[in-house]
């Protein structure tokens, strides 16, 4: 690994307000028998040195998953650029990595792998993607940051906007691809959620 594991912090991004779920707190929702946040952390935390979760409600039952609770410092950004804004803020490490809530599955060589591809491109921030009917599809909340950029993403959410690819597109982005699709299915809404407890 090029990126020394204790100098990347991980994030969970479970600060969504779940509207495709019915407006749940989706990181708390049981899949086999476990919060799908605490799935996440949990896969997380070998590949990083410190890990926390963003989350903006019933803190008190992430806080029980053993790491430091975030809100979003800003109540008017929704959107995961808002979590990623809190990992920025809290991280102390040089390297921040986010994966979202909802999918349990995700690669057990993610943060390993997007910190060789940030390395061998010089690049600011590496993303996973994946293929899809052959095109490349950027799988953006899968993002391994460097620190630094705290003032860049203040700056752009001062001014109004929240899309996280015009934000990631003004910075040298490597991109990962990944060839397990299926390693990033994520449960957006309740059926989605069932079907990945039958896949999986």
């Amino acid at each position: 690994m090029t990126i020394a594991r204790e100098d990347i912090t991980g994030i969970v991004l479970a600060g969504g307000r779940g509207s495709r779920m019915g407006g749940v707190d989706k990181g708390l929702q049981n899949h086999k028998g476990v919060p799908l946040a605490l799935h996440a952390l949990l896969r997380l935390q070998p590949q990083v040195g410190e890990a926390m979760v963003n989350a903006n409600r019933n803190l008190g039952a992430y806080e029980s998953m053993g790491v430091p609770v975030w809100p979003d410092a800003q109540s008017d950004f929704p959107g995961p650029l808002a979590g990623v804004l809190v990992g920025l803020e809290r991280c102390e490490t040089p390297y921040l990595v986010t994966v979202p809530c909802d999918t349990p599955n995700f690669p057990l060589d993610l943060v390993e792998r997007l910190a060789r591809g940030l390395h061998a491109e010089d690049a600011e921030l590496a993303m996973a993607a994946t293929r899809e009917q052959g095109e490349v599809v950027a799988q953006p909340v899968f993002c391994l940051l460097k620190a630094d950029l705290l003032e860049s993403l203040v700056k752009y959410l001062q001014s109004g906007q929240r899309k996280v690819d015009r934000w990631t597109a003004q910075h040298r982005v490597a991109t990962v691809v990944f060839d397990d699709t299926l390693a990033f299915d994520n449960a957006n809404t309740i059926e989605e959620l069932q079907r990945l407890q039958r896949s999986s």
